[in-house]
C-alpha cells in the first residue's frame, strides 16, 4: 500500500518540526512530499538538512493551496500511489491516524474523502470548524457514536485521505478557486460522483489554527468564495447556481443599502462583478466538474 504524504507550505518553520515529525511517527509509512510555495523563511533550508527523505518541490512563486496540491496529486498519479493524504502545514497527527483512515478506507469504498476527528492545537477541544461541519460538540461525543465512519456533507481539507482512483474520476481541485473555497467545490464534486465524505471517529488530527483573526477584509473575502462555491456547485442547475451566487449576493447588497450600510453594500456589489466577470471560466468548471475521469482544473 503506497501513500503519498502532500504538505504544502508557506513559511513552514513555525511548525515544521511538530508536523514533519508526526509522520515520521506514523504506524504507517508513507512517501512525505513537501510543495513550498516560495516561503521567504527557512523552510526549503531546514528540510533539506533535517529531513532529508522528504520530498521537496519548490516553486518560484505562491500558487496557492489547491493549484499546489495538485502538483501532488499529479505526483501521486505517475508514480502509482493507491492513496494521498492532505495534510495542512499547521497541523500533524497521532501515530495510528494514517492506519485508522486506510483501515476506514478499505472497509468502505464508497467514501471518497475520509477524515480524522478534527481538534485544536491543544488537542483540548475540537477545532471549531469541524464542530461546526459535524455538529459535534466535544471529543468525547465523537468517541461515542455508533459507526467507525460518520457521514458529513464537508470536512475542510487539514487532513484529507483521499483513494487514488477517486483522484483520477474526480480530477484536482479547480483552479477557479485562488485560496479557499477549493476543498467545498471538491467535496461537492465528490458527492456528484455518488462518492460520500466522512470523519473516523478514533483517529485525530492537531490543527492549530486558533490565532487567526477575522476582520472585515477577510469577512468579504470569505463571503466572495462562498458565492463563487454556489456559482460552480456541480450538484446546481445554472439558474440555481446563479440564484444562489449572483441573486443572492444582490439581496445582501440590497438589504445593506436600505440598512444604511453603504460600504457593505458596494462590497457586496463588488463581489456581484467579479463573479459575473468570471461567468466563462465559472461555465467551464461546471463543465469539467461533472465529468468522470476529470481533467485536472
Amino acid at each position: 500500500m503506497k501513500i503519498c504524504t502532500i504538505v504544502v507550505s508557506y513559511n513552514f518553520e513555525k511548525w515544521l518540526h511538530t508536523c514533519l515529525p508526526s509522520l515520521q511517527n506514523s504506524s504507517v509509512k508513507s512517501t512525505v512530499l513537501v510543495i513550498d510555495n516560495a516561503s521567504s523563511d527557512n523552510t526549503c533550508d531546514i528540510i533539506i538538512k533535517d529531513y532529508p527523505e522528504v520530498v521537496l518541490l519548490q516553486n518560484h512563486k505562491n500558487m496557492g493551496f489547491g493549484k499546489a496540491n495538485n502538483l501532488g496529486m499529479r505526483y501521486a498519479l505517475d508514480n502509482k500511489f493507491d492513496y494521498v493524504f492532505l495534510l495542512n502545514q499547521d497541523a500533524w497527527v497521532e501515530p495510528d491516524t494514517i492506519e485508522k483512515l486506510i483501515e476506514a478506507s478499505s472497509q468502505h469504498p464508497e467514501f471518497g474523502i475520509i477524515s480524522p476527528i478534527h481538534l485544536n492545537g491543544s488537542g483540548e477541544k475540537l477545532d471549531f470548524g469541524f464542530s461546526n461541519y459535524t455538529n459535534l460538540k466535544n471529543k468525547e461525543e465523537a468517541l461515542n457514536l455508533s459507526d467507525t465512519i460518520t457521514t458529513c456533507k464537508f470536512i475542510n481539507a487539514a487532513a484529507w485521505l483521499i483513494p487514488v482512483p477517486v483522484v483520477k474520476k474526480v480530477g484536482g481541485f479547480a483552479a477557479i478557486f485562488p485560496h479557499y473555497g477549493e476543498d467545498v467545490n471538491y467535496s461537492q464534486r465528490v458527492r456528484k460522483q455518488k462518492l460520500k465524505t466522512g470523519f473516523v471517529k478514533d483517529a485525530f488530527v492537531y490543527h492549530h489554527r486558533e490565532f487567526r483573526e477575522i476582520d472585515r477584509e477577510k469577512f468579504f473575502y470569505s463571503e466572495y468564495i462562498y458565492f463563487l462555491t454556489e456559482a460552480v456547485n456541480p450538484l446546481y442547475s445554472p439558474m440555481k447556481a446563479f440564484a444562489y451566487s449572483v441573486l443572492a449576493a444582490k439581496k445582501k447588497s440590497l438589504i445593506s443599502l436600505f440598512s444604511g450600510k453603504f460600504n457593505d453594500c458596494a462590497r457586496y456589489a463588488n463581489i456581484i462583478f467579479q463573479i459575473t466577470g468570471k461567468a466563462f471560466q465559472i461555465k467551464e468548471t461546471r463543465k469539467n466538474s461533472k465529468k468522470q475521469n476529470a481533467p485536472f482544473l
